[in-house]
């Protein structure tokens, strides 16, 4: 899996870098079909404006993308509430991949070797 680390306005230090990845590496651990997650850390140099660490993630996976987006007063507050939605949001998707593939396997009829016994032998008689 692939972790990419982009700045807007911002220097992106070893430390972030590093906290960033322990964060939302996390995430590989709960599904994996993830092949890829970028992440943008962004400052709002408005005076007026409240939360100015702003962090987003695209979570790429083979059957689609989790996009989500979280700001607060500092850069590291900001990238956990990140990786919390973000882990909810993946677990989510995750079950309703698997609740999708589970209802597909209910309507196929499986027969069971007694009855298949049952029927050929009807059907030699």
């Amino acid at each position: 899996m692939h972790i990419h680390v982009n700045g807007k306005n911002i220097e992106i230090t070893d430390a972030i870098k590093a906290y960033v990845k322990e964060k939302i590496g996390k995430v590989a651990n709960h599904y994996d079909q993830i092949t890829g997650i970028d992440v943008i850390l962004s400052v709002i140099k408005n005076p007026a404006a409240t939360g100015k660490h702003v962090a987003e993630v695209s979570c790429k996976m083979n059957t689609g993308v989790v996009h989500c987006e979280e700001a607060a007063e500092s850069m590291y507050a900001s990238i956990d509430l990140l990786a919390d939605k973000l882990s909810r949001q993946v677990k989510k998707f995750k079950d309703k991949a698997l609740s999708s593939d589970k209802s597909s396997i209910r309507n196929v009829e499986v027969e069971s070797p007694e009855e298949a016994g049952e029927t050929a032998e009807a059907v030699e008689s």
